[in-house]
């Protein structure tokens, strides 16, 4: 994966080492894009929109898996694969971690390369709309880079604390690190602008819809702490697009059903790397589900748990008899599953806390206990005396649903809490067993790569 971001950093990302650093005598063929030239009409501005979807991976969603409880360091992981990550082993030259960064920022300098040449391009008739629309999408786009940017590399979720450079356009420059509530703000001015140009009817869920928005909108507004606003765009999503029944979950996950799929990744053989070789490539099994994770779910009746994970007995000694079966893809192309990043059921959790933080208990536990009913059959529905009880079933319920998708060590940066693996999960872990706040890991590490190259970018404290 970075051998691939290589290709495009001194194009694309200015401000990064491997654009700035003359030890390395790199010279571009191509290194300036004339957009008058490159972008002269519509459809071109749609060709480069496609291009700045197409840059994102699931570099994230990895780095979780490896930081996190969600997995399990298997003996037959023999190749090293991640295993220093795994170990929290981390600085800022760790690029399993730290490779996150280039990509979103590639995206973001195509995004703006996009929007820079937005009123440059003539449009009439039919035209008119879908260049509102692409503005629409490239807004959005570039808000949610940058929200995830935040997630792994803001000191703190905290309006004064060190955030990220918010890019809101093509430069060569030197940013410094906005706070994380400027780029919030800033966040949150690109998505309410895009939910004025994105027409209501444009329902291809491999690219930001009018709902992608709301569900963006859904959990910046729960970093933020700003529950009205996590309950309003939430709602928003879940009115446009209601859950998977129980029958029609697992087809999720090998790509034959499109049920409360909100936004996702399109995935190409030949073209994409699949994401669950990350976990296992038809032989070895690199990373196991954690058996904590294992034992949260109602093996017999959680549509998940099938779903999720799956159980081989049929495999040798000193391997896994568990695999990651979310992203175990069609048959012929294993591991090459388009990549969910915007769920209904995720949508469903983020109201029920947003409710639970407004002591609006019964509310917050309706929605906890539909979004269960749903995956789990016969279920019972729970009552919750206080809303410390719902909050904390409500992260429970977060570490199954959104297992392997990128969310865990997030949720658990969101209140404090310490990432810990149970003994079962920590035989080759090496002593990695419990991640506390302040410790390396816990928060990305700026690389090593743009603080050498930007003289204006501080390092996360720790590293």
């Amino acid at each position: 994966m970075m051998i691939r971001h290589l290709r495009y950093l001194v194009l694309l990302l200015p401000f990064l080492i491997l654009s700035c650093n003359k030890q390395l005598d790199l010279q571009p063929t191509d290194s300036i894009i004339d957009p008058e030239r490159t972008f002269r009409n519509v459809a071109d501005l749609n060709s480069g929109l496609l291009g700045a979807y197409s840059e994102l991976t699931y570099n994230t969603i990895y780095s979780v898996s490896l930081l996190t409880d969600e997995c399990t360091l298997p003996n037959e992981n023999n190749l090293g694969r991640g295993v220093a990550s795994y170990r929290w082993q981390i600085d800022p030259g760790s690029t399993t971690i730290t490779g996150s960064f280039g990509e979103y920022y590639i995206t973001i300098d195509r995004v703006n390369r996009i929007l820079g040449a937005m009123n440059r391009v003539p449009a009439k008739g039919d035209d008119i709309a879908l260049k509102d629309r692409y503005r629409g999408e490239a807004l959005a786009l570039r808000a949610y880079c940058h929200f995830q940017l935040l997630q792994s590399y803001a000191e703190a979720y905290d309006p004064a604390a060190m955030g990220v450079p918010f890019m809101d356009t093509s430069i060569i420059s030197f940013p410094a690190r906005n706070t994380f509530g400027a780029v919030m703000a800033a966040i949150e001015k690109d998505l309410q602008q895009a939910s004025t140009l994105i027409p209501a009817d444009a329902n291809d869920n491999s690219r930001i819809t009018l709902t992608g928005v709301s569900a963006i909108r859904a959990r910046v507004a729960l970093y933020e702490k700003k529950w009205d606003d996590a309950i309003t765009y939430s709602t928003a999503a879940i009115n446009a697009l209601p859950l998977a029944s129980a029958a029609d979950f697992p087809g999720i996950w090998t790509d034959t059903k499109q049920s409360e799929v909100i936004w996702k990744l399109k995935q190409v053989a030949s073209v994409n790397d699949p994401i669950g070789a990350v976990y296992y490539d038809g032989d070895v099994v690199y990373y196991a589900p954690s058996f904590e994770l294992i034992n949260t779910f109602d093996k017999d009746n959680d549509v998940r748990y099938g779903a999720y994970i799956l159980f081989d007995d049929t495999r040798g000694d000193g391997t896994s008899e568990y695999i990651v079966n979310k992203y175990f893809g069609p048959d012929g192309n294993v591991g090459l599953t388009d990549i969910k990043l915007f769920r209904t059921g995720e949508m469903y959790l983020i109201r029920a806390e947003a409710l639970a933080e407004k002591s609006k208990v019964a509310d917050g536990a309706a929605d906890l206990n539909d979004l269960r009913a749903a995956r789990i059959n016969g279920y019972t529905p729970q009552t919750f005396n206080d809303k410390d009880a719902l909050i904390a079933a409500v992260y429970t319920e977060r570490f199954k649903e959104l297992a392997f998708e990128g969310q865990r060590l997030f949720d658990l940066r969101r209140r404090g809490l310490s990432v810990t693996r149970e003994p079962a999960d920590a035989i080759n872990a090496q002593g990695a067993v419990l991640l506390k706040p302040g410790q390396k890991g816990y928060v990305f590490p700026i690389p090593d790569a743009e603080t050498k190259a930007n003289k204006n970018m501080k390092q996360n404290p720790g590293y």
